[in-house]
C-alpha cells in the first residue's frame, strides 16, 4: 500500500486553490452561501419546500458533474429550511443522512430540490429529500434525521 502517495495526493488537493491565510479569513457562513448561491424557492407550504437551481461549475467534481458532497449539503440546508415550515427549530445536528445517488447532473443543468417533513417532534426531525432533473428523473434521494437543539435552559 502506498500510504505516502495517498497522503501527498490529499494534501496537494487541499493546497491548490487558495493560500491558507485566505481560507482562514473566510466568514463562518461562507460554505452555506457557496452551496446555495443561485437557488430559487419555487414553492413553500407547511411541511414542504421546493427549490430549483442551475448546477454551477463550482459544485462539480472531477468527473464534471454535481459533487456528492454538494448534494449532501443541499440535503442538509434545504431540509433544515423545510423544518422551519412546520415551526421546528432549525439549529441542531444531523443524526443520520442517507443518500442514494441515482443519476448525474451536469453544469448548467436545471435541478429541483424537494424536501418533505415526515416528522417534526420536540427534539427530532425526519425528512425525505429528492433531488431531480426538471424532467423528473431522480438524481438523488435522501432520508435526513436531525436532532433539534432546545433553546431552553
Amino acid at each position: 500500500m502506498d500510504f505516502e502517495g495517498v497522503k501527498r495526493s490529499l494534501e496537494a488537493a487541499a493546497a491548490v486553490i487558495l493560500p491558507t491565510p485566505a481560507l482562514d479569513n473566510l466568514p463562518s457562513k461562507f460554505y452555506d452561501a457557496f452551496i446555495l448561491h443561485g437557488i430559487h424557492v419555487d414553492l413553500i407550504e407547511p411541511g414542504r419546500i421546493l427549490c430549483s437551481m442551475a448546477v454551477p461549475p463550482r459544485l462539480l467534481n472531477t468527473g464534471r458533474f454535481l459533487h456528492g458532497g454538494a448534494t449532501m449539503s443541499l440535503v442538509d440546508l434545504v431540509g433544515s429550511a423545510a423544518l422551519c415550515t412546520v415551526g421546528a427549530r432549525t439549529s441542531g445536528y444531523p443524526l443520520e443522512m442517507n443518500t442514494s445517488y441515482l443519476d448525474s447532473a451536469f453544469v448548467h443543468e436545471e435541478i429541483e430540490i424537494e424536501a418533505k417533513v415526515l416528522r417534526a417532534g420536540k427534539s427530532i426531525g425526519v425528512l425525505s429529500i429528492d433531488i431531480r432533473k426538471k424532467t423528473g428523473k431522480l438524481i438523488a434521494q435522501a432520508r435526513y434525521t436531525k436532532y433539534l437543539v432546545s433553546t431552553k435552559m
